[in-house]
């Protein structure tokens, strides 16, 4: 019988003890030194007077949203989007089963709640309808139509990977909606998957920009050349920083996107709080005819509304020159829209959500007599289907979601756009980060989230007793109000829809009588 060699073992013992002493004096010396560096430090009080200690403070602070995300928060608590609304989209995207069991988690008594309205005798399947075609820009030597309904809003290049962009971009192509730019300027990603565009024109006017700045015709043509660009969208403001331009960290300053953009590499990308070239109403007016007569597409612009009296200017100026002098299209971007990073204070405060500025735009539209001139498509925070549902009910013809295609590129809601850290390769271009998203794989839960979104408000639309979305109207939905009971759509904004009817007919009527002209014409 052989003996054990018990030297070997003996010695692995004392590597081992070495070792434990080594790492235990290595633990003591770097408290030690934290100890020295918190009690010696001014600036924070916690670390001054709990020198060590006190660092975990920070460390839990900074995993509590995690823990209240996956253990704490109800399905319908979470900020700002709750678990039970991402689950939806991460289910749609993936095509699987969406439906819920043993009854909603919804609690439907709070003020503000959306209900809809069921119809008696609800529309059979083999009497329902396609989604309609739409055309936007009619005046245009190249008008865009289309049935999308379920859109792609504005991410820019930069403030998403690479990856990303292939991915929105085929699912888009497969899906039939259109994709939004951003204002970062037009790259190759966006094109590659055959998807319709919306290239979007911020307020430094990246990617049809000239070496000062300013917006360059030569450019605006060449960008316009692509057939699969169909629109063009100037952006006046968004709706997490209205008055406040775009943000790109110069950790996402990659050297291809300072050569789209036309910027420095590795330099913070900071837009202008607005066009320098756009002082008015007539400004505004004069800029979207320049990019239609060069690109011959249609041109409209993004806002988020806050003062609402200037559209009231806008819409007289444009009866003034006539309808063709219109934008073609208003993007509505609510107050709680998102961004990669924007200052606290004009997220938090600034703007009014789309609830009450979509109704209200649509109003003055049709005031104006100018609803079925300028399409109204909403943007914000819409992406279930019964939100995408009510948008339709108070006006919007087509709606957009830019966060709402990240739960479904595979966001988990991390809170870290502004970082370049972003655990699930969407928002950062770190290329070990990037991997784990796949756009051949990405790209199909993309096309599956437009699909069941549109499957479901249809489904909405049938069970209200209408053949497809766009049929919905005002008085198909109700609002929980602060008594408990609900009240119409229609009904909550009469006091709005009421004024502006009388108003329209009588300027339609003086209109005519003074000039003979068509142009005031209800359309």
């Amino acid at each position: 019988m052989s003996i054990p060699d018990t030297g070997f073992m003996l010695r692995s013992l004392e590597y081992l003890a070495s070792f434990f002493v080594i790492f235990i004096g290595l633990t003591f010396l770097v408290i030690v030194v934290v100890y020295i560096l918190d009690v010696t430090q001014t600036r924070q009080a916690i670390r001054r007077n709990y020198p060590v200690v006190g660092h975990f403070r920070y460390f839990f602070e900074d995993l509590g949203k995690f823990f209240r995300q996956y253990f704490f928060a109800m399905d319908r608590e979470e900020m700002p989007f709750n678990r039970a609304e991402r689950s939806w989209v991460y289910r749609a995207a993936k095509d699987l089963d969406t439906t819920t069991a043993f009854g909603s988690t919804r609690n439907l008594s709070p003020p503000g709640t959306l209900l809809f309205v069921n119809c008696p005798f609800p529309m059979l399947g083999t009497d329902a309808a396609k989604v309609g075609e739409v055309t936007i820009g009619p005046f245009c030597e190249k008008p865009y139509v289309t049935d999308a309904l379920f859109n792609i809003s504005g991410m820019s290049y930069g403030a998403i990977s690479r990856p990303a962009v292939l991915a929105l971009s085929t699912g888009a192509a497969k899906s039939g909606c259109w994709l939004n730019t951003g204002e970062g300027g037009l790259s190759s990603y966006h094109l590659s998957g055959g998807a319709d565009i919306v290239f979007q024109i911020g307020t430094a006017k990246y990617g049809v920009r000239d070496a000062a700045g300013n917006l360059d015709d030569a450019r605006l043509r060449a960008v316009a050349a692509h057939e699969q660009v169909r629109m063009f969208e100037l952006k006046l403001s968004q709706g997490a920083k209205p008055g406040k331009g775009g943000i790109l960290p110069g950790g996402k300053v990659t050297e291809e996107i300072a050569l789209i953009r036309g910027i420095p590499v590795g330099e913070a990308s900071i837009s202008p709080n607005r066009h320098t070239d756009i002082n008015s109403i007539a400004e505004l007016l004069n800029a979207i005819e320049r990019i239609r007569s060069v690109t011959g597409k249609p041109v409209g612009f993004k806002a988020v509304i806050g003062a609402y009296g200037w559209l009231e200017e806008l819409f007289e100026e444009i009866n003034r020159r006539g309808v063709r002098s219109a934008p073609d299209f208003i993007t509505i971007d609510s107050a709680d829209g998102g961004t990669g990073a924007a200052p606290m204070s004009l997220m938090d405060y600034m703007g009014l959500p789309i609830k009450e500025s979509l109704p209200l735009v649509a109003d003055m539209l049709v005031e104006h007599g100018l609803k079925e001139r300028i399409k109204l498509i909403a943007s914000g925070k819409l992406i279930t289907p019964a939100e995408v549902a009510w948008a339709l009910c108070v006006g919007a013809d087509f709606v957009a979601s830019a966060r709402g295609f990240m739960f479904a590129l595979g966001c988990i809601q991390a809170l870290q756009c502004n970082k370049n850290t972003c655990p699930t390769g969407i928002a950062t271009h770190n290329a070990r980060l990037q991997k784990g998203l796949v756009p051949a794989v990405k790209s199909e839960r993309v096309a599956n989230y437009v699909r069941n979104m549109v499957y479901e408000v249809g489904v909405i639309a049938h069970a209200c007793g209408v053949r497809e979305p766009r049929e919905l109207r005002r008085y198909h939905g109700r609002i929980v109000t602060e008594v408990g009971q609900s009240v119409a759509l229609d009904e909550l904004y009469a006091t709005n829809a009421a004024r502006c009817l009388p108003k329209h007919r009588a300027k339609v009527h003086s209109i005519a009588a003074q000039t003979g002209s068509e142009h005031s014409q209800p359309l």
